[in-house]
Parts: structure tokens; C-alpha cells; sequence
């Protein structure tokens, strides 16, 4: 699949005369939790020659390619990447923390990783992943329940309660996430879902655990009160703009 992936990259380049400057896997396989039959979700970071965007017309900021049943491929234009950057967009910090790097050219990945502890808005960053929590939580209800459901709101809940414990931009993988939980029967339990996710597929259904139900109702309670106190820092566009200008110009 990673020939096919950085041959797909290839054909998107052409196609759309850009420059991918990153790419890398976003899904569960980079959580650490796919399932026998996971798809590939492939996010991509491209540029335009510097002409395009000197041009009079509003240029696409997007890169769709149709989905198939194993792979998942788009892309974010380098203007629309700074600017979430800037906003605290968790997908964007998300994708730079990736394990599973497809491509790297030019300077983008190191800039941004060096910018990211200053740009990142604890409190955006909080409501994002509560958010998810919540709707994860919300289908986490009934006789049987899809597994993936419990890792999608358990890693969500985890970044959030890493935000409120650290004070800090939370990592993108499950493993270390876990790591802020001291529960030795938690750890046991979920090590136990762990081995029927990756055995099973995306529709595997189990029966609700007591266990992690009441760990998810306390500890969003908790990140919701503490999430009262954050407040939402803006950081300047210059560094990004300056950073904006040295790629499309490399180019």
C-alpha cells in the first residue's frame, strides 16, 4: 500500500500541478488501533506555483480524490493548512504528529513542529476534543456496541484530560495518551479491547463495559468544569506568512 500511496501522490502532483510538501496516514492506523479491515486515510499538505496565487480568481483550496474501500486521500492547500494552523485546528496538529509520514519536502513539518507549542489554543483545543467525546459517547449506548466507537471517544477523552493535566498540545497516538491513566485495571481492560479490535473488523460489536462507561461520565465531567477556566490564545500571522512566502517561492 505505501507504493501505491506515494504513486497516487504522484499522480494528484501532476494532475493538479502542485507540490505536495506533506503527506501522511491520519486514521486509525496512526491512533494505533486499526482493524483487519481499516482503510488508509492519507492527508495531504500541497502548494501552488507562486503565479496562482498572485492570480484575480479565487483559487480551490482543496484536493479531493474519490474514496474507495481502502484508500481515503485528500488534501489541504498551504494557505487554508496555515491558517487552521493559526486557529488551533486539532486535525492539522494531529497530521504533524503523524507516526506514518508518506512524504516530507521542504521545511514545512520541522517550522510548524517548532511552532506548535506556542500556537496551540488549550482551550480550542479542549472543545475539539470534547466534542468528539461526547457524540462518540452519545453511540455508546444499547445491548452491543461497535468497539471502534469505545477508541474513538476514549482517545478523544484522553487528549482533552492531557490538555487539562499538562497544559499542553496533546499527542496523536493512543499509546502515549494512555499513558496520563494510573488505573492498572483500566489498562487491563482496554489492552483487552485492543486485542479484539485489531483481531476483528470495523463493525465488531462487544457489550458495554461498565468499567470505561463510568470512567468516560467522570472524567468529561471533569475536563468540562476545568475547561471553564482555559481561555482561547491568537497567536500573530507573520511567522506563518514569512514561513507561507519561502515555500510557494521554493517551489
Amino acid at each position: 500500500m505505501t507504493q501505491e500511496i506515494q504513486q497516487k501522490l504522484q499522480e494528484i502532483e501532476a494532475q493538479h500541478n502542485v507540490r505536495i510538501l506533506y503527506a501522511c496516514e491520519s486514521g486509525s492506523r496512526a491512533w494505533g488501533f486499526p482493524s483487519t479491515d481499516s482503510d488508509y486515510d492519507v492527508r495531504f499538505i500541497y502548494t501552488h506555483h507562486a503565479d496562482i496565487y498572485l492570480g484575480i480568481d479565487e483559487i480551490k483550496d482543496t484536493i479531493d480524490v474519490p474514496v474507495n474501500a481502502v484508500l481515503d486521500i485528500n488534501g489541504w492547500d498551504l494557505k487554508k493548512s496555515l491558517r487552521l494552523f493559526r486557529n488551533t485546528n486539532a486535525a492539522i496538529y494531529e497530521w504533524l504528529q503523524s507516526p506514518i509520514v508518506y512524504r516530507e519536502s521542504g521545511s514545512l513539518l520541522a517550522d510548524l513542529k517548532a511552532m506548535m507549542p506556542e500556537y496551540f489554543s488549550q482551550r480550542d483545543g479542549l472543545h475539539h476534543y470534547m466534542g468528539i467525546a461526547r457524540n462518540s459517547f452519545a453511540a455508546l449506548a444499547g445491548e452491543e456496541i461497535k468497539i471502534k466507537k469505545y477508541f474513538y471517544c476514549l482517545r478523544s477523552l484522553l487528549a482533552a484530560m492531557w490538555i487539562v493535566q499538562k497544559k499542553e498540545m496533546p499527542p496523536m497516538e493512543f499509546g502515549i495518551l494512555r499513558t496520563i491513566v494510573q488505573d492498572s485495571a483500566w489498562h487491563k481492560e482496554v489492552d483487552r479491547l485492543l486485542v479484539t479490535k485489531t483481531a476483528g473488523d470495523e463493525s465488531t460489536l462487544i457489550a458495554p463495559v461498565a468499567l470505561l462507561h463510568s470512567f468516560i461520565t467522570s472524567n468529561m465531567a471533569i475536563c468540562e468544569e476545568a475547561g471553564k477556566e482555559l481561555v482561547s490564545t491568537k497567536m500573530p500571522s507573520a511567522p506563518l506568512n514569512k514561513l507561507f512566502k519561502e515555500l510557494v517561492y521554493a517551489v
